[in-house]
C-alpha cells in the first residue's frame, strides 16, 4: 500500500468518525428538545388514543366494512397518528432553518446537515412510541390480530418504512419552506391523505374519480400490507390477496419518497448556506 493510499484511508475514516459522531450529537440534541416540551410529548400520546376511541365509537357504527370496524381502522389509525408527527417535524426543522441556529451550526467544525438528520431521527423514536400506544389501545378495546411472529415484525418493517418517509418528506418541507408556519401547514397534507385511501373505509365506496386516486396513491399499499399483516384481511374484509406485490409496492413508494426527500432537503440545505 502506497503512503498516498494510506493517507486517504486514514482521512475518510477520519471524516466517517466526525460524522458519526456529529449525528448523534443532533440525535440526542432533538430528543432533547422534545423533553423540554411536555405538550408536545403528552399530546402525541393523547391523540392516538382520542382518535382511536372516535372511529370506533363514534363513526364505526355506522361503517359497514365486512367485519368489526376496529380490526378494519386500527391500521389507518397508526399511519394518522404518525403523519401528525410528521407535520411536528416539519415544524421543528423549519424553526432551527429560520432562528438562526443554522447559522451558528455553520460556524462550528460539524456536518450542518446532520442536523436534519438528528430531528428524523428523534421523530422517528417518537413516533414508534405513538404507535405502540395506538396498538394497545386497540387491543384493550377489541381489537384481535391474528399475526404470527414473523407477520408481526413485518407489519412493524412497513410501519416504520411509512413513518421514516413521510418523516423524510417533513424534513425536507422544513428545510425548503420560508417560515415555521408554512411547515405547519404539511400536517393538513399529511392527515388528509389516509382519509382518502382505503384506512377506514374501502375505496369501491367512494366516487369513480375519487377512488383511482385512493388506489393509487402510496397510503394504500401500506395500509393494505399491514392490515393483510395483521388480521389477513384485505379491502371491504374479504381474505387478503397478492401480499407480496402489495406490500413490495408500498416499500418501494417509502423508499422513494424518503431517498428523493433527502437528496432534496440536502440540496436545498446547501443552497441556503451559500
Amino acid at each position: 500500500m502506497s503512503l498516498t493510499t494510506a493517507l486517504a484511508e486514514r482521512s475518510s475514516s477520519k471524516r466517517l468518525r466526525h460524522l458519526q459522531i456529529d449525528a448523534t450529537t443532533m440525535f440526542g440534541r432533538s430528543l432533547r428538545m422534545m423533553s423540554r416540551d411536555p405538550d408536545e410529548l403528552i399530546l402525541a400520546l393523547v391523540l392516538p388514543i382520542a382518535i382511536m376511541l372516535m372511529f370506533v365509537y363514534v363513526f364505526g357504527g355506522a361503517m359497514s366494512v365486512g367485519t368489526d370496524y376496529i380490526t378494519y381502522a386500527t391500521p389507518g389509525v397508526i399511519l394518522l397518528c404518525a403523519g401528525y408527527g410528521a407535520s411536528n417535524t416539519a415544524l421543528a426543522v423549519a424553526n432551527d432553518m429560520n432562528g438562526g441556529v443554522i447559522d451558528r451550526f455553520r460556524s462550528m467544525p460539524i456536518v450542518g446537515a446532520t442536523m436534519v438528520f438528528g430531528h428524523v431521527a428523534a421523530s422517528l423514536v417518537k413516533n414508534s412510541v405513538s404507535t405502540a400506544v395506538v396498538l394497545i389501545v386497540a387491543v384493550a378495546i377489541g381489537f384481535r390480530p391474528s399475526a404470527s411472529l414473523f407477520e408481526w415484525l413485518g407489519a412493524a418493517g412497513m410501519v416504520l418504512a411509512y413513518i421514516l418517509a413521510i418523516t423524510c418528506l417533513a424534513a425536507f418541507i422544513g428545510v425548503a419552506v420560508r417560515t415555521p408556519a408554512a411547515a405547519g401547514g404539511f400536517g393538513f397534507v399529511m392527515l388528509f391523505l389516509p382519509y382518502v385511501s382505503s384506512a377506514f373505509v374501502p375505496p369501491e365506496t367512494m366516487p369513480a374519480w375519487l377512488r383511482g386516486f385512493a388506489e393509487a396513491q402510496p397510503v394504500t399499499p401500506v395500509i393494505e400490507s399491514i392490515r393483510a399483516l395483521l388480521v389477513g384481511m384485505g379491502t371491504g374484509g374479504s381474505p387478503v390477496h397478492d401480499l407480496t406485490s402489495t406490500a413490495v409496492t408500498g416499500l418501494a413508494w417509502c423508499a422513494a419518497i424518503a431517498l428523493v426527500s433527502l437528496a432534496a432537503a440536502g440540496w436545498v440545505f446547501a443552497r441556503k448556506g451559500r
